[in-house]
C-alpha cells in the first residue's frame, strides 16, 4: 500500500488543479449556471416522498443518458447507476472504483404542493420548493460535475460510479446506500464514497451519527369501560413503558439521546383500548449506548405488560386475556467515525489548502454512515451554493458560490481515483 501523507495529498492535488482538462472542467461550470438552475427546477417538480421516488429515478436515468454516462441501470428499489469508465482501462475492468453518490428522496407526503419558483436575487440564482437544497442540490451538483468530467475528458484513475440512490430521508432507512452495498457486485471494490447532500462548501460529515428506531404496540382483548371494567389496558401499560424508558439515563459523552416520537391507539373515551402504538428514536455516536438503550427499552415494555396483566388478575369479575406486545426495529443507521489520517480526510485538507478554504468537519447522519462504518473512507458534502429551510415549504437554494464547491468536490473525486489506482 503506498504511503500517504498530507504532503502526498497536497502534491496530488496541486498536479490535479494544473491539469488542462480539470480548468476545461472548471470553466464548463462556471459558464453553466443558469442550465444547472434549469434542471433543479425540473426535478424539483417531480415528487419523492419516501418510498415513492420511481418518477424522480426515471427522469434522472434520462439526464444520464444525455450527459453520456456509460453502463446506466436501475436497480430493484429505484437506485439509478451509470459509469465514467477512465479511457485506458477495458470496460470490464475490476479493479477498485470510487463512488459519488447523491439521494433523490425528500421528507415530503406525495401530495405535497412543490410548484418551484425561480428567480434572481443579488446577481444569483434562487430556487424556493420544498427540497430545493435537500436534495435537489447534491443531485444536480452531481449531474454537473459528472458532466464536467465527460466534456472535458478528465483523466481518472478509476472507473468513477455515478449513484442517484433512494430511500435516505427518516424513514427510508438509507435503504438505497444499503441496498447498494449488499446487492452489488462491485460493493467489494468500492475504494472511496463521496456522498453529496444538500448545499454548502465549508463542513463534510465525518463522524456518523448512529440510530436505532422501534415500533412498539402492546394489544389486549379490549371491551367496554364500564362493563368490562378491569381488562388490561394496553395504553395504560404503554404509558408505564415509555415513563421507564425515558427514566433512562443518558451520558453527556459519548453524545447519546432518546425520543418519544409518536403513540396513539384506542377508540373512544369510554371503550377500553384493544391496542397502543407508540415509536421511539435512540440516537448515539456510540454502538454500545445504542445497544444499551434498545435493551432497557425491551426491558420496560416487558415489566410493564407483565405488571398491567397481573394487576388485571386481581381486579378483573372475569379473565378475558391479556395483554401481549411487539417490539419491531424499523430504522437502524450505524454509528462510525473516519480515522484522523483517513486518506479521504488528507486529500479534502489538501484541496482545502489549494482552494484558500477551510472545512468544518461535523457529525451527522448522511448515507455516509453506511461505508463509514464498513471502513471505507467516505465523507458526505455540500454541493456548493447556499440554502435554508430544510425540510419545510418554505425551503430554498441560491447558486451563489456553488462554483467553488464543485471545485472542491471535483478536486477531491480525481484526487481519490488516483488514490485508489495506488493500493
Amino acid at each position: 500500500m503506498a504511503i500517504f501523507s498530507h504532503s502526498t495529498a497536497f502534491t496530488r492535488v496541486t498536479a490535479i488543479a494544473a491539469q488542462r482538462a480539470v480548468h476545461s472542467a472548471f470553466t464548463w461550470m462556471h459558464n453553466n449556471p443558469k442550465s444547472f438552475m434549469d434542471r433543479q427546477a425540473e426535478l424539483v417538480a417531480i415528487p419523492a416522498p419516501p418510498f415513492g421516488e420511481e418518477a424522480r429515478s426515471r427522469w434522472l436515468a434520462a439526464r444520464f443518458a444525455e450527459i453520456g454516462l456509460a453502463n446506466i441501470h436501475t436497480d430493484a428499489v429505484c437506485n439509478v447507476i451509470g459509469f465514467i469508465p477512465p479511457a485506458h482501462l477495458p470496460a470490464d475492468s475490476t479493479g477498485p472504483v470510487v463512488v459519488l453518490s447523491a439521494h433523490l428522496d425528500t421528507v415530503f407526503p406525495a401530495a405535497t404542493v412543490l410548484n418551484p419558483r425561480l428567480t434572481r436575487d443579488n446577481g444569483a440564482n434562487r430556487l424556493a420548493a420544498p427540497g430545493a437544497c435537500d436534495n435537489a442540490a447534491g443531485v444536480i451538483g452531481m449531474l454537473a460535475l459528472a458532466q464536467a468530467i465527460i466534456h472535458a475528458r478528465v483523466k481518472l484513475a478509476v472507473p468513477l460510479v455515478i449513484l442517484g440512490n433512494v430511500g435516505e430521508e427518516g424513514e427510508g432507512d438509507l435503504r438505497g446506500v444499503r441496498h447498494f452495498y449488499e446487492h452489488r457486485t462491485l460493493a467489494g471494490r468500492i475504494a472511496a464514497h463521496i456522498v453529496l447532500d444538500g448545499a454548502g462548501a465549508d463542513s463534510a460529515v465525518a463522524q456518523a451519527l448512529g440510530s436505532l428506531r422501534f415500533q412498539v404496540t402492546i394489544t389486549g382483548p379490549g371491551g367496554h369501560s364500564f362493563t368490562d371494567s378491569g381488562t388490561p389496558n394496553p395504553i395504560a401499560a404503554m404509558a408505564a413503558a415509555l415513563a421507564a424508558v425515558a427514566r433512562t439515563p443518558l451520558p453527556e459523552k459519548p453524545s447519546t439521546t432518546l425520543n418519544l416520537g409518536t403513540i396513539h391507539g384506542g377508540t373512544s373515551v369510554n371503550s377500553i383500548p384493544e391496542s397502543a402504538t407508540a415509536s421511539i428514536d435512540f440516537r448515539s455516536t456510540s454502538p454500545d449506548e445504542l445497544l444499551r438503550l434498545e435493551v432497557a427499552l425491551h426491558r420496560a415494555v416487558e415489566d410493564a405488560v407483565d405488571q398491567t396483566n397481573a394487576a388485571a388478575k386481581q381486579l378483573a369479575l372475569r379473565n378475558r386475556g391479556s395483554l401481549t406486545y411487539d417490539i419491531t426495529k424499523i430504522g437502524d443507521r450505524p454509528a462510525a467515525q473516519l480515522a484522523g489520517d483517513s486518506p479521504i480526510l488528507e486529500t479534502l485538507r489538501a484541496v482545502d489548502r489549494h482552494l484558500g478554504i477551510s472545512t468544518d468537519l461535523r457529525l451527522g447522519s448522511t448515507d455516509a454512515n453506511i461505508p463509514i462504518a464498513l471502513g471505507i473512507p467516505s465523507l458526505s458534502m455540500g454541493a456548493g451554493g447556499d440554502g435554508g429551510g430544510a425540510h419545510t415549504l418554505a425551503e430554498w437554494y441560491s447558486d451563489k458560490n456553488r462554483e467553488i464547491g464543485l471545485r472542491r468536490i471535483l478536486l477531491l473525486t480525481v484526487a481519490m481515483t488516483e488514490w485508489a489506482a495506488e493500493q
